[in-house]
């Protein structure tokens, strides 16, 4: 197993650091113009992972803002993440050839899943897959439409196709400071028998200590966004708090 990472997110549009609510496009908070200063500061606090989100591209169906993430992983000594318009094997190969550790396949995961499988294929762990969930069912294009397929059953299938990192989020938490939907990640984790980060919703040190009680059923990890961005807490205390032991 393991240990449970605190990934500091930074969700572009425009070229600026923004968090949405519940993926409402209208609904915009603009933190900060550059994406690299931004992940400066969380790789200074300790960050090892940071999670990105070209919003632009999810909403366009390619990507848009990936030269900002790209500097990001060049740039500095930390790890990152991207999801967001990446639809393609270009797209994949883009990011992973310049410096990014892990792809984040979203909305393609119930538009093109022959694509999906192919991408684990050929590179594994270092694709994750982000599952959305509404109501339990998963949401794609940005969260603009709801299929009728149910986070677990779309879990296991790629599990069976070599996933090994899943990216949870209830919608209905994102952006809302209300907690993760803890109980939902861990029956996901527990479906798939793989690692899940929680995402959405995490507005509470409190909260990061309840993901990590279910850290033996597979919750590896948690992405946290707008409660940095808003100073409900600092990235060294989520650090501090997720390197804790759980009593």
């Amino acid at each position: 197993m393991s240990k449970f990472i605190i990934y500091p997110a930074i969700d572009i549009r425009d070229g600026n650091c923004v968090r949405l609510i519940q993926g409402d496009y209208d609904q915009e908070t603009v933190y900060g113009n550059s994406p690299l200063d931004m992940a400066r500061r969380f790789a200074e606090a300790g960050a090892e992972w940071i999670h990105t989100v070209d919003l632009d591209g999810a909403k366009a169906g390619r990507r848009v803002n990936h030269e900002h993430v790209i500097a990001i992983a060049r740039e500095l000594d930390v790890k990152v993440q991207v999801g967001g318009g990446i639809r393609t094997p270009e797209d994949v190969a883009a990011y992973l050839d310049n410096g990014v550790d892990r792809v984040i396949l979203g909305s393609s995961a119930i538009k093109d899943p022959e694509f999906v499988k192919a991408m684990l294929k050929q590179y594994g762990e270092k694709i994750a897959i982000g599952i959305d969930a509404r109501d339990g069912f998963v949401a794609t294009e940005g969260w603009l439409e709801t299929s009728k397929v149910t986070a677990e059953a779309l879990g296991i299938e790629l599990a069976s196709f070599g996933a090994e990192v899943f990216i949870f989020t209830d919608i209905s938490r994102d952006g809302m400071l209300s907690g993760p939907n803890t109980e939902a990640i861990a029956k996901l984790a527990r479906a798939t028998g793989k690692e899940v980060i929680a995402s959405g919703g995490v507005s509470s040190l409190d909260d990061i200590t309840e993901l990590k009680q279910f850290e033996k059923d597979g919750i590896a990890g948690a992405i946290t966004g707008k409660a940095l961005y808003t100073n409900q807490f600092t990235l060294a205390e989520a650090l501090e708090r997720g390197a804790a032991s759980v009593s």
